[in-house]
């Protein structure tokens, strides 16, 4: 079959005729005789192309200066040429509607970042409310209401959390006292197994012999109401108690006031730190913490982590150093830091009575010799829920390093909260504080009304 011309008719005949198995022959495809030359007329290579700018674009442009050879930029600028082809279709173009919608050019120091409240994006313009629906309209809208943001849960006051604390010691207590005065004449044998009761709830026998004394008189032989024992139980427990309700005096004339704190493993030594530091220093005051149990790896990790929370240096060597070493040091550091309160905290390791006192007294001798009356105070803190052997603990410590004051943990969940008034009635050593819990708050100090009228289960007046 001979060459056609590109322009001569192909019948249909001929075409389906038509042989196209030269595409899939490897021999490359020959060339159409097409002429695309004029396409070589209108277009220029990319790195030389320009055009003349129109007189809209001139005006507003801003003038470019020509870059030198060592001004590394990537792009060449780009300047009106004699060697510009475009015909006069191209050159007559308007393009300055595109450069009427570009923003102005900032100028340089107008470009610096903003802050998102100075930011026009980051303001969020409030919704317009929406205009008032005609009575007469027809319908009425349902919409989801709005919720307000959640309010932080209100504070509870100390009294009430401590109330919430002795709830388990109040509660049988108070109700043993109902069960026993109900319909019952004050006799020889309900005092007595008033006594009992007052014992078994760890008030100690002396105050139980002194609080049934008080309730038979002029009472003996009568009727008396549960709520009116409870009175009385709570006045005689106050009395006890207000003798050794004392504030923590820091005598800052001898500055850093060393506190030494003392306790058997398990009774919160190292909570009640960290604890105390935090209200020293909201109080304003400088604290350094020493890590004294040196036995314990968990007691220096907690230290270290309650130090981070107060803002406290803490001082602390490697487990097994010599704790009246690392004390004399501690208190070099807190001198040089110009602390205010130094805090030590001690072992507790009552299964060797022996090298305990050893240890306490070599502590007290070596702080001696930086400050004749260091340590200032010598606080113990007793576990509430260990009952009687708490008081033992009072006189074992207090013989070792001169115990003059305490501290009561753990009266949250603890039906033998009255221990406390038994040590108090038999020790008389001041009672700081007492804690109800786990939180940085739950350490207040210790108010004799509160806890009497907390355990007797009546409300303070």
């Amino acid at each position: 079959m001979g060459e056609k011309a590109p322009d001569d008719d192909i019948s249909h005949e001929e075409a389906e005729a038509a042989d196209f198995s030269f595409l899939e022959s490897a021999e490359p495809v020959p060339e159409a005789p097409a002429d695309f030359s004029f396409l070589d007329e209108r277009v220029e290579p990319v790195e030389t192309a320009t055009r003349e700018p129109s007189p809209e674009a001139e005006a507003v442009a801003p003038a470019v200066e020509p870059a030198s050879e060592d001004d590394h930029i990537g792009v060449e600028p780009a300047e009106p040429g004699e060697e510009d082809d475009l015909d006069d279709e191209d050159s007559a173009a308007d393009f300055s509607w595109l450069e009427a919608d570009l923003p102005p050019e900032e100028e340089e120091e107008d470009r610096r970042p903003v802050s998102d409240a100075a930011s026009g994006a980051a303001i969020v313009p409030a919704p317009a409310p929406r205009p008032a629906i005609p009575g007469d309209a027809g319908f009425r809208l349902r919409e989801k209401p709005v919720e307000a943001p959640a309010a932080p849960a209100p504070r509870i006051a100390w009294a009430e959390r401590l109330r919430q604390g002795l709830a388990r010691s109040s509660s049988q207590l108070s109700g043993s006292i109902t069960a026993l005065f109900t319909k019952r004449r004050l006799d020889e044998e309900t005092l007595q197994d008033f006594e009992d009761i007052l014992i078994q709830a760890d008030l100690g026998v002396e105050t139980a012999m002194r609080i049934t004394d008080r309730l038979s008189e002029g009472r003996f032989g009568k009727e008396i109401a549960g709520a009116e024992v409870r009175r009385i139980l709570a006045e005689e427990i106050e009395k006890t108690l207000a003798p050794v309700a004392q504030p923590l005096e820091l005598d800052l004339e001898k500055k850093p006031h060393v506190i030494l704190v003392v306790g058997v493993n398990g009774t919160g030594k190292t909570t009640t730190i960290g604890k105390l530091a935090a209200k020293l220093t909201r109080g304003g005051l400088k604290v350094t913490l020493c890590a004294g149990d040196t036995f314990r790896a968990a007691a220096v990790e907690q230290l270290k982590i309650w130090g981070e929370r107060t803002g406290s240096e803490v001082v602390a060597k490697q487990i097994g150093a010599d704790a009246a070493g690392l004390a004399f040091e501690a208190y070099d550091r807190a001198v040089e830091n110009d602390s205010d309160v130094l805090i030590i905290d001690t072992a507790g390791r009552l299964q060797n009575k022996t090298e305990l006192m050893a240890e306490l007294e070599k502590i007290n001798r070596v702080l001696g010799k930086r400050e004749p009356d260091a340590p200032h105070t010598v606080l113990q803190t007793l576990d509430a829920t260990t009952g009687q052997n708490a008081l033992n603990q009072v006189e074992i410590f207090r013989n070792v390093s001169g115990v003059n004051g305490l501290v009561m943990t753990k009266l949250d969940g603890t039906a033998r909260g009255g221990i406390l008034v038994a040590i108090a009635a038999k020790h008389r050593l001041p009672v700081y504080f007492v804690g109800v819990g786990e939180g940085i708050d739950d350490l207040e100090p210790f108010k004799a009304k509160d806890f009497a009228s907390a355990i007797a289960g009546t409300q303070a007046q």
